[in-house]
């Protein structure tokens, strides 16, 4: 890929420098072109005019013979009206044939124009033509063999230094492209060394702020979150496998006490049922677990629902608690979700108060800022702020207050969380007003 890269570069640098240089190229020779022509034809005017001038005082030389001029001017002759040569600076016989030169115009007294080679293999001309007293006309000649030596030099060295030059541009975008892109080599190939069990490694960075450590930072970041994804991935597994072989074992240790018993007794029996309904339970939060971390995939339906209807539909089926359930709802709640999962969030944050509350759990249901907030405060010890975060991680049970002897799964607030992200919210844990914990839930 970074020889593809540095290719293009190297090809584009060569294109451009070709375009610079034919385009450059085209508007020095033009440009030069014109210059020197305009010289050529104002120093033959110049001479044409200083004929004129003698016409019109009268000092033509005697015998038509003027003089040779100078600044470069190959002939000078002048025309009367019939068209026959009355005076030039070279032998009238070899007068070239200058028929084919424009006569000024109304209302001018020169023209200039550039005409033919008169023959194969000659020269092109330079011819000005001037308007003289007593109807003869000046013709002033220059042959345009210098001009065109000047202009087809440059047009040489032009062709002849063009290509070192676009080989150098080529060569200079190559090398600046490599030393560029060297970095890219050491991240993909650093990249290409990560694997699942070496997922510590980080691509190097170059330093910097251009985009090529901006993106190295990137990788590093994208690697970091990925380590500690797996690092909790593998700490989940081993709670759950640590949360099912707690219950398993005490299944399999009842049931063959059971067995060995003429027969068996009805609390040995009942205690492996419980232990069986845990094992349920556990499974149940780790299948909706594993279905809410599906992404896309497992995103909840959306149907208008009613939080604070939710909340008056849990708090009824729950009957008579030891612990005393008061709901605070002032008005419905209207959001926009599943209300399955919905309601499974509310209850494992209802389920979370009752465990450790010590009188009182209160539900409230508000719209707050274009939210829906559901809110689930208790009496209890409360949650440290140092865990506030932590209690939603999965398997976490916080020391004392908050230990599997209390019957929870170390799921709840983890299930809760995760739907309420899954429908743009989230759980927050927050201190009470009169002590306890207090639960947030927020959703769009």
């Amino acid at each position: 890929m970074v020889s593809g890269i540095r290719a293009r570069t190297a090809a584009a640098a060569a294109l451009a420098m070709a375009a610079v240089l034919a385009g450059g190229g085209l508007w020095l020779h033009a440009l030069l072109r014109a210059n020197l022509l305009d010289n050529t034809t104002g120093r033959a005017e110049l001479a044409a005019r200083k004929v004129a001038a003698q016409l019109d005082n009268r000092t033509l030389p005697p015998g038509g013979r003027l003089p040779v001029p100078e600044s470069g001017v190959d002939l000078v002759l002048v025309q009367d009206a019939a068209g026959r040569t009355v005076a030039s600076t070279g032998d009238p016989k070899l007068t070239p044939d200058l028929a084919g030169a424009p006569r000024p115009g109304p209302g001018a007294d020169s023209r200039s124009a550039v005409l033919p080679p008169a023959r194969p293999g000659g020269e092109r001309r330079a011819v000005v033509v001037v308007e003289a007293p007593g109807a003869h006309t000046v013709y002033a000649m220059t042959v345009l063999g210098d001009v065109d030596d000047a202009t087809g030099a440059v047009a040489i060295g032009l062709l002849a230094g063009a290509p070192p030059l676009i080989g150098f541009a080529a060569a200079l975008a190559w090398w600046v492209t490599g030393r560029a892109l060297r970095p890219v080599s050491a991240i993909r190939s650093e990249l290409a060394a990560v694997t699942a069990s070496e997922l510590d490694r980080r691509v190097p960075d170059p330093g910097g702020a251009d985009e090529i450590a901006r993106l190295a930072r990137t990788v590093n970041d994208t690697l970091d979150r990925l380590e500690r994804s797996d690092a909790r991935q593998r700490q989940f597994t081993a709670d759950a496998s640590h949360e099912l072989r707690n219950p398993l074992a005490a299944v399999r240790s009842r049931l063959e006490v059971a067995l060995a018993m003429d027969r068996p007794d009805r609390e040995s029996v009942a205690a492996a049922l419980a232990d069986t309904e845990r094992l349920q339970a556990i499974a149940a939060d780790l299948l909706l677990l594993a279905r809410l971390d599906g992404g896309p995939a497992s995103a909840p339906r959306s149907e208008p629902v009613d939080l604070a209807l939710l909340a008056a539909e849990d708090a009824a089926r729950r009957g008579g608690p030891r612990i005393a359930l008061r709901l605070d709802v002032r008005a419905p709640v209207p959001a926009s979700g599943d209300p399955a999962r919905l309601e499974r969030a509310l209850a494992n944050l209802v389920d979370n108060a009752l465990r450790y509350a010590r009188a009182e759990v209160v539900v409230r249901a508000a719209e707050h800022d274009g939210w829906a907030v559901l809110e689930v405060t208790d009496d209890g010890p409360g949650i440290p702020e140092a865990d506030r975060d932590r209690v939603f991680e999965r398997f976490v049970r916080l020391d004392a207050d908050r230990s599997r002897a209390g019957g929870g799964t170390g799921l709840g607030l983890a299930i809760a969380r995760e739907i309420a992200r899954a429908h743009g919210g989230d759980v927050r844990a927050l201190p009470a007003p009169a002590g306890g914990a207090r639960l947030v839930l927020r959703i769009p």
